[in-house]
C-alpha cells in the first residue's frame, strides 16, 4: 500500500489559489523549460558545418516521426482551371487539384499578364475563415513584381469547410481553428499529428505550382502569415524545393508560448518539446538558404520570442558563413502584415529570387469580392472530408494486442513518482458528517484539490471516490454512511467558456508536447485518491468504489484497469468507444479521452474486461456527440426522467 503523508492545516479558509488549469499549465511549463534547457545545451555544442548538418538530419527525422510521416500517395493532381479574372496587369486563375483522391484543394494562381518564366511563390493562408481572399493584396503585388503566386485554401477554410452544412452554408464544427482541433483529436487516435495533413496539402500545392510552365522551378519562395506562417515554416524546412522563406507572425519560442493561448493542432505536435525541439529548429533545417522572420510589435506571438529565434538562427547561419541570409523585420500594430512587413516580404523575394531587380514598393490593387475568387460554383468543394482519410490511416495501422500489453502501456503512461502528500485547507463540522477541503500533491510540485465527506459513524466504512461530482450527491452518500472523496483531477475545472466540441484542448496538447498524456495523468490522480482513501483508518480498503460522468468516466475506467483497490465503478453517460469517434467529423471532449495510439490496439471494452471480475456499471452509454447509444448488451439505461438512486444502490450495495 502506498503511504500518504497528511498535514492538517485547519483554517477558516485558505487563500484563493490560481485557477486549477492555470496552475497545471505552469507546472507543465516548468517541465517544458527544462526540456528547452537541454535543447539549448545541445545547440551550444555545435560549432562546425559537419555538426550542424548532423543535427539537421536528426531533427528532420524526429519531426517526420512525430507527425506520423507523410502519405506515400503518388497519384495525379488532376488539376483543372475553372475560371480566370483578367486584371489590368496580372491574371488570377481559379484552380482545383487533388491532394489525395477526391480530397480537393481550391486555390488562386496569380501571374503576370506578360508571357515568360517567373519565380514562383507558394502562399499558405492563415486562419481566416474566408481562406484565399485574404492573400489577394500580397499575392497581387508579387504578381505585379514578376512572380507567379499560388494561394490555396487550408482545410477547414474558404471552399474546404469540413462537416459542411448546406442549409447554413457553413461548418457545423465552427471556425477554422475549431475544425483543425477536432481533426487533431482524431489524428491522435491514429497516432499521428494533424500537421501531417497540413504539410501534405502544402507539398501538393507546391507540386502544382511547379507544374506550371511559366514557373522557374529553381526559384521558389514561400510566405504566409499566422497559420500561413506556420505552414511556410513547415514546408520550407521539410521540402528542399523551397529556396526562400518569409513566415510572418509565427516564429517564436516555447519559452514564451507554452502557457499562452496560441497553437491549434497543426501547431502543437505531440512529443515536440520532449524530443528536444523548438520552433527555431525549422529555421535551422533551412540554413543556409535565405530566411526572413516577419513580426509586429503588438503580436500575440511575443516580440521577445521572435528576437530569441532571430538571435539563435543568426548564430546558426554564422556557422555556414551565411549570416546575410538571415534577417528580421518588425512592423507596427498587432497580429497581421502591415505595409512595412509586406514591403519587406516583397524586397526579400526580389533580392533572392530576382537578383535584386525590382521595386518593393506596394501598389494599390483592386479588391475582388470573395465569391469571385471561388474555384467552385457553390463556394464549397465536393468530395471527401479529412476525417475519412484519418480513419483510413487508422485502419491501416490497426492491430490487436494482448490485455497484458494494454496494462503495461497504461502503467507506462500513468506516472506516479514518490509519495503523495495531503493538506487540509478547511474543515466544516456538520450534523451527520464533517467536510474537509483538501489538497493532494499528486506529483512533485503539483497539487490537485478535493473534498472529503466524513460520516460521524464509528468503525470502518465503505468509501466512494467521485470524479468531479455534484456536492449534493456526495452529501447524500455521506449521510448514508460512506466516506466520500470528491476529487478534482489536474486541470479541472477547465475554462467554463470553452467550446464544448473541442474540449480542454490547450491543456491536452501542451501535455502531449512535453511527452505526457492528460487522460493518463488524470487516471493517475484518481489512483492517488484511492491511495488516500485506502490509508484512512475509517475506510474499509476492500470497499472503495468509484463513479464518474461523461468523458471523465474514461479516466476512471483507465485507473480501475490498473488499480485493483477500486472494487466497483459506475460510469454514467460516458462515450462507449474511442474508435467510434472516427465515424463522424464532429465530437465533444474527444481530446480529454485520448492516449495517442491506444485505440489502434484496444478500445474501452478492453478496459472493462481488464477490470473484471470487479463490476463496471455503465449507464446510458453515449456517442461522441453525447447522444445515448441504445440497445447495447451489458449496459443499463434510465427510464424516462429516472433519478440516480438505482445506480447509487448498485454501486454501494
Amino acid at each position: 500500500m502506498r503511504k500518504i503523508f497528511v498535514i492538517l492545516m485547519l483554517t477558516a479558509r485558505a487563500e484563493s489559489a490560481p485557477a486549477a488549469e492555470d496552475t497545471f499549465l505552469q507546472w507543465m511549463d516548468h517541465i517544458a523549460q527544462q526540456q528547452l534547457d537541454r535543447r539549448e545545451a545541445a545547440l551550444a555544442a555545435i560549432h562546425t558545418v559537419e555538426q550542424a548538418e548532423a543535427r539537421k538530419r536528426e531533427v528532420r527525422a524526429k519531426i517526420l516521426e512525430l507527425i506520423g510521416g507523410l502519405p506515400d500517395y503518388t497519384g495525379p493532381l488532376n488539376a483543372r482551371v475553372t475560371g480566370r479574372l483578367d486584371k489590368p496587369c496580372y491574371i488570377i486563375e481559379k484552380v482545383i487539384f487533388e491532394s489525395l483522391p477526391q480530397y480537393f484543394v481550391t486555390a488562386n494562381l496569380y501571374r503576370p499578364r506578360d508571357t515568360g518564366r517567373y519565380p514562383g511563390v507558394l502562399m499558405p493562408l492563415g486562419h481566416w475563415r474566408e481562406g484565399k481572399p485574404g492573400a489577394e493584396r500580397i499575392a497581387a503585388n508579387l504578381a505585379l513584381k514578376g512572380f507567379v503566386v499560388l494561394a490555396y485554401d487550408p482545410v477547414g477554410q474558404g471552399e474546404r469547410q469540413q462537416a459542411y452544412d448546406r442549409r447554413s452554408r457553413g461548418s457545423l464544427a465552427g471556425g477554422a481553428t475549431d475544425q483543425h482541433i477536432l481533426a487533431g483529436a482524431q489524428a491522435l487516435l491514429a497516432d499521428e499529428s494533424f500537421a501531417r495533413h497540413r504539410i501534405w496539402d502544402a507539398k501538393r500545392a507546391l507540386d502544382y505550382l511547379l507544374s506550371r510552365p511559366e514557373v522557374e522551378s529553381e526559384k521558389i519562395g514561400c510566405t504566409g502569415c499566422s497559420g500561413g506562417g506556420t505552414l511556410t515554416t513547415y514546408i520550407s524546412a521539410l521540402d528542399p524545393r523551397i529556396k526562400v522563406a518569409a513566415p510572418a507572425c509565427y516564429m517564436n519560442t516555447y519559452r514564451l508560448l507554452f502557457t499562452g493561448p496560441t497553437g491549434d493542432s497543426e501547431q502543437s505536435i505531440p512529443g515536440f518539446l520532449a524530443a528536444g525541439l523548438d520552433l527555431g529548429d525549422y529555421v535551422e533545417l533551412f540554413a543556409p538558404k535565405p530566411w526572413l522572420i516577419v513580426s509586429t510589435v503588438g503580436d500575440f506571438f511575443p516580440i521577445d520570442g521572435a528576437r530569441a529565434v532571430y538571435q539563435e538562427a543568426s548564430n546558426w547561419y554564422s556557422i555556414y558563413g551565411a549570416k546575410d541570409k538571415m534577417a528580421w523585420t518588425i512592423g507596427p500594430g498587432g497580429h497581421g502584415t502591415p505595409l512595412e512587413d509586406r514591403e519587406a516580404i516583397y524586397a526579400w523575394m526580389i533580392r533572392w529570387l530576382k537578383d535584386g531587380r525590382g521595386n518593393s514598393k506596394e501598389q494599390p490593387v483592386e479588391v475582388t469580392p470573395a465569391f469571385d475568387l471561388w474555384a467552385t460554383e457553390s463556394g464549397q468543394v465536393e468530395g471527401r472530408d479529412l476525417y475519412e482519410f484519418i480513419r483510413e490511416d487508422f485502419r491501416r495501422k490497426e492491430s490487436a494486442r494482448s490485455a497484458e500489453e494494454m496494462l503495461t502501456e497504461i502503467r507506462k503512461q500513468v506516472v506516479l513518482p514518490g509519495r503523495a502528500r495531503m493538506r487540509v485547507a478547511e474543515q466544516t463540522v456538520g450534523l451527520d458528517f464533517d467536510t474537509q477541503q483538501i489538497g493532494i500533491e499528486t506529483e512533485p510540485g503539483l497539487e490537485i484539490s478535493g473534498a472529503l465527506y466524513l460520516p460521524h459513524r464509528t468503525g470502518r466504512k465503505p468509501a466512494v471516490l467521485m470524479v468531479n461530482g455534484a456536492a449534493s450527491l456526495a452529501e447524500q452518500l455521506a449521510k448514508s454512511g460512506s466516506v466520500v472523496l470528491n476529487l478534482m483531477p489536474r486541470g479541472i475545472p477547465p475554462n467554463p467558456e470553452r467550446n464544448r466540441l473541442i474540449g480542454d484542448w490547450i491543456a491536452n496538447t501542451r501535455a502531449l508536447m512535453i511527452g505526457r498524456d492528460l487522460a493518463a495523468m488524470r487516471a493517475g490522480d484518481i489512483i492517488r485518491g484511492v491511495d488516500l482513501l485506502a490509508a484512512r483508518p475509517d475506510v474499509d480498503a476492500n470497499a472503495i468504489r468509484g463513479m464518474a460522468h461523461g468523458v471523465q468516466g474514461v479516466w476512471l475506467l483507465t485507473a480501475a484497469a490498473i488499480e485493483p483497490r477500486l472494487s466497483r465503478i459506475w460510469l454514467d453517460e460516458t462515450p462507449v468507444s474511442l474508435r467510434a469517434a472516427l465515424d463522424n467529423p464532429l465530437s465533444r471532449d474527444l481530446h480529454d479521452a485520448i492516449i495517442p495510439g491506444f485505440a489502434l490496439h484496444w478500445d474501452l471494452a478492453d478496459l472493462v474486461k481488464a477490470v473484471a471480475p470487479r463490476q463496471v456499471i455503465w449507464s446510458d452509454p453515449m456517442d461522441w456527440m453525447q447522444a445515448t447509444v441504445p440497445h447495447l448488451s451489458g449496459y443499463v439505461y434510465r427510464t424516462l426522467e429516472e433519478p440516480d438512486g438505482r445506480f447509487i444502490e448498485m454501486l454501494t450495495r
